[in-house]
């Protein structure tokens, strides 16, 4: 099954080139048994992706782990595959424990790190993961330039920023001859629309693709959590807890009725919202499986109608 119909794009001004579906996989926690994981990449791949979205915190919540993890099976994946140049792999530093913010030393150790983790001399995208108030942007701007010039990493991109502070790097970078970041990656669903307010247009002044996270949030808006019971057991059940209400369940509902008129699934119906008039440039989601696979891909060549993307903004208004 593929969607060659769906045109690649570039991410902002560089000269990576992606199927705009992007494999997010704080999920791959277990690098001592990484075939479940292994099936799921080779399937995004088999499917026409080709963007995976790490980071070096992942997955540190996970008794016995310490970050890093998630970096270890993509790699390991890497290495036994040999399509390296084919895959655009983004990774993050700021909030690994040991590895915490944005100081220029942080930032070189980290990379080097998760370099070697992804057994890879370069890292498509890096991200700064999380914004660090304690270290001058420009000394942050600076490493990661370092980075670039060194040839260690191709891209950089801002996560979990202020639109102030978006700004701000940007100015520095500019004053200094830096590498601009060509990717922001916030969160964004349909109960989680602060992107919106600022971030979307701080993204659109400086010509960054925009690559959200918790497009599902936590699954919530797949509709398989409709009451308490639903919850039990579930390692997400933390992360949807707080959707799981009057206001949450009447999201749920339109997604319910969208999908049935296009014959697929709330996930998907949620994913292409997120995409509807050209708000992101792709978004993440995880997968766990091949079937989660089809939903995803799914939700890539679906087009929703002007009213059914009228109905969903209406629903989900307060939770601007």
């Amino acid at each position: 099954m593929t969607h060659a119909a769906t045109e690649s794009i570039h991410i902002g001004a560089s000269d990576l080139r992606i199927f705009p579906l992007g494999l997010g996989t704080n999920t791959f926690n277990n690098p001592a048994e990484p075939a479940e994981y292994h099936e799921v990449l080779d399937g995004f791949v088999e499917r026409g992706g080709n963007f995976l979205d790490t980071a070096d915190m992942y997955s540190f919540w996970v008794d016995g782990n310490s970050g890093g993890e998630s970096e270890t099976v993509i790699g390991q994946w890497l290495s036994s595959r040999g399509q390296r140049d084919d895959i655009v792999v983004a990774t993050k530093v700021a909030a690994k424990p040991g590895r915490e913010g944005l100081s220029p030393q942080n930032i070189a150790v980290a990379a080097d790190e998760s370099l070697e983790r992804l057994q890879t001399d370069h890292i498509d995208l890096y991200y700064a993961h999380y914004q660090d108030d304690e270290t001058p942007i420009v000394e942050s701007a600076r490493a990661f330039d370092a980075l670039v010039k060194a040839g260690k990493v191709r891209a950089i991109g801002l996560s979990n920023f202020t639109p102030q502070a978006i700004d701000e790097w940007f100015a520095v970078s500019q004053e200094n001859g830096f590498a601009l970041p060509v990717a922001l990656q916030p969160r964004y669903s349909l109960v989680s629309r602060e992107y919106e307010s600022g971030l979307r247009e701080a993204a659109q002044n400086h010509g960054m693709s925009v690559f959200p996270y918790q497009v599902l949030a936590g699954g919530f808006l797949s509709g398989k959590y409709r009451t308490a019971a639903d919850l039990e057991g579930r390692a997400r059940a933390g992360a949807v807890e707080r959707y799981l209400n009057e206001d949450g369940l009447r999201i749920v509902g339109v997604l319910d009725e969208v999908a049935a008129a296009h014959g697929t699934d709330a996930a998907s119906v949620a994913l292409a919202w997120a995409m509807a008039d050209g708000k992101i440039a792709a978004p993440l989601a995880a997968a766990t499986s091949t079937a989660q696979l089809d939903q995803l891909f799914a939700a890539t060549a679906l087009e929703l109608t002007a009213d059914e993307v009228a109905a969903l903004d209406e629903v989900s208004a307060g939770f601007r």
